[in-house]
């Protein structure tokens, strides 16, 4: 049994309730907030790196499987929580969003230029879609990587730390709600049948 995801079309790949997906996806994120809110930026990085291992622990044990993006972005997050941590300098955990959502960005759309579409492998996603859908939802989640990798740099130079952390949960999450749902008309036309049975 392997411990990264199917591929996006495998049959034998798993399927997780969207609101469960999304809790533990978006929960260390919310208790990072929280956290911040009463403890400050460096307990609260601690207690988010805590909870990020949580979620991912919670994941394996519903799925026996780790979704690449929830994954890579949490060995991001306990490298630079621990710089930010060790060396007591926030910097480290404002960059990482630029630096994760880079590589998002930069391995979709490197994937399409050799003929892969890998958003299936990032996202362990709620939809399934034929080739051509993938390919072209791929190529627009690339570029909206590169989009939020911009705005994190606008966000974390130009206002406070506060005002970071909050966006990070709230305004990431509005604007890439709004993004997803303008993606709906390219879903439904290239979906698949749901596969019988969820997590």
């Amino acid at each position: 049994m392997g411990v990264v995801e199917q591929a996006p079309n495998d049959p034998r790949r798993a399927a997780v309730n969207p609101l469960l997906k999304l809790a533990l996806e978006l929960g260390p994120l919310g208790v990072f907030v929280v956290a911040n809110a009463r403890l400050g930026i460096f307990a609260a990085t601690g207690i988010f790196m805590v909870a990020t291992i949580i979620a991912l622990a919670a994941s394996w044990w519903l799925t026996r499987r780790l979704a690449i993006m929830p994954m890579v972005t949490g060995v991001f997050v306990l490298i630079f929580g621990g710089l930010t941590i060790f060396l007591q300098n926030d910097l480290f955990l404002k960059i990482k969003p630029t630096i994760v959502n880079t590589l998002f960005g930069t391995a979709l759309l490197g994937g399409l230029w050799f003929g892969r579409p890998l958003l299936g492998y990032v996202f362990d996603s709620a939809f399934r879609l034929d080739d051509q859908g993938w390919r072209k939802l791929t190529f627009r989640w690339g570029l909206y990587f590169f989009f939020l990798a911009g705005l994190n740099e606008v966000i974390w130079r130009t206002f406070s730390t506060d005002f970071w952390v909050n966006f990070k949960l709230f305004g990431v999450m509005t604007l890439t709600v709004l993004f997803t749902l303008a993606q709906m008309p390219l879903i439904q036309r290239h979906a698949l049948p749901e596969q019988p049975g969820s997590v």
